[in-house]
């Protein structure tokens, strides 16, 4: 397939519009799940996390993502209010990496997405004690049926409290591109806050 950006995309001025563009190529080429994405966070203690979450939504804003905000994820978003992402595509042998500020969404914006889940996710978000400890399956198995049966399917099941959206505002994007003996391309925005606009920097591989 034809990349949306041609030349040299270490010249590109808005990282946003760029990403934009290797998201598109990344959906018209990967096999599963082109908005998977290693997020990673610390704890309290300084000691790092990293898990694959799904991006669901992109704008000059930030990154947006969703998760319990009582599990691991969710404690240490809002402990330390930063954290890293990374995007590997390697149908197209591309990389990004973006590191900036969290916070969370609007209940307006929460709310708009988990309306728009398939009925079995909005269930579980109910059912699951995110990263608390589970005897077996049969008890998950269990607290499903016990939130469908309390709300059937088409009954009016609004968004669980402990459960939203965290936009990572970057203040730092890098894009990679695979080249053939490690003569990778690399090109680094960065901004000290998100009112400054990007400065650009090409690096070593």
């Amino acid at each position: 397939m034809e990349p949306l950006i041609t030349g040299d995309f270490t010249q590109a001025s808005d990282p946003f519009a760029l990403f934009r563009a290797w998201m598109a190529d990344a959906s018209a080429s990967e096999p599963n799940d082109p908005n998977a994405m290693t997020l990673a966070t610390v704890d309290a203690d300084g000691l790092p996390n990293a898990r694959i979450v799904l991006l669901k939504g992109f704008d000059e804003r930030g990154f947006c993502f969703f998760t319990n905000t009582r599990s691991a994820k969710g404690r240490e978003l809002d402990g330390a209010g930063k954290a890293a992402i990374v995007f590997h595509w390697k149908s197209l042998a591309r990389q990004v990496r973006a590191r900036g500020l969290v916070a969370r969404v609007s209940d307006a914006e929460a709310d708009a997405y988990y309306l728009s889940r398939p009925w079995g996710s909005r269930i579980g978000a109910w059912a699951s004690d995110q990263s608390q400890p589970l005897a077996s399956r049969d008890e998950l198995v269990a607290r499903v049926a016990e939130v469908e049966k309390r709300h059937p399917e088409g009954s009016n099941l609004p968004r669980p409290p402990h459960w939203t959206g965290y936009r990572l505002t970057p203040l730092a994007i890098e894009f990679w591109h695979d080249r053939p003996f490690r003569l990778h391309d690399r090109v680094a925005f960065t901004r000290p806050d998100e009112t400054t606009p990007w400065s650009r920097l090409r690096l070593f591989p």
